[in-house]
């Protein structure tokens, strides 16, 4: 597809998109490319800058992905951090009594081995684990 700048015979200024510049020309040609200002037919192309991509390298592309991935990651621990009860390593107990209903319900996070974390979810406990970045100034 082609993006085109147009101007009907009564100076008004549209844009409109092709397949390709034939396709614009015979359309043109046909009649069948209206003003939709005015319905004149009489259109042609008028100046326009090309849209020109800027060149960026996959590795410019992925390091921007990277720091944009990094910088999310950051607000969430901040979120998690402001929001939930640190508990620590005490996490799988804390956890397990909050969902038995043996604690109060709340918010938190902590410490959990690969295993432990494959127990509390296979117990059915609704806990999720988080890449934990750390601090740029730490």
């Amino acid at each position: 597809m082609i993006s085109f700048n147009l101007t009907c015979s009564k100076g008004h200024e549209f844009g409109g998109w092709f397949p390709s510049s034939d396709s614009f020309d015979t359309q043109v040609k046909k009649k069948q490319v209206p003003c939709p200002t005015c319905g004149d037919t009489a259109v042609a192309k008028s100046i326009m800058a090309p849209a020109v991509a800027a060149k960026t390298t996959v590795k410019e592309k992925r390091k921007a992905e990277a720091a944009k991935l990094r910088k999310m990651l950051g607000e969430v621990r901040d979120h998690v951090e402001k929001n939930f009860d640190d508990v620590g390593d005490e996490f799988p107990e804390e956890a397990r009594r909050i969902y038995y209903g043996e604690s109060e319900a709340r918010d938190i996070y902590g410490n959990a081995s690969d295993e432990e974390a494959e127990e509390m979810a296979e117990e059915g406990l609704p806990v999720g684990r988080l890449p934990w970045l750390k601090r740029a100034d730490s």
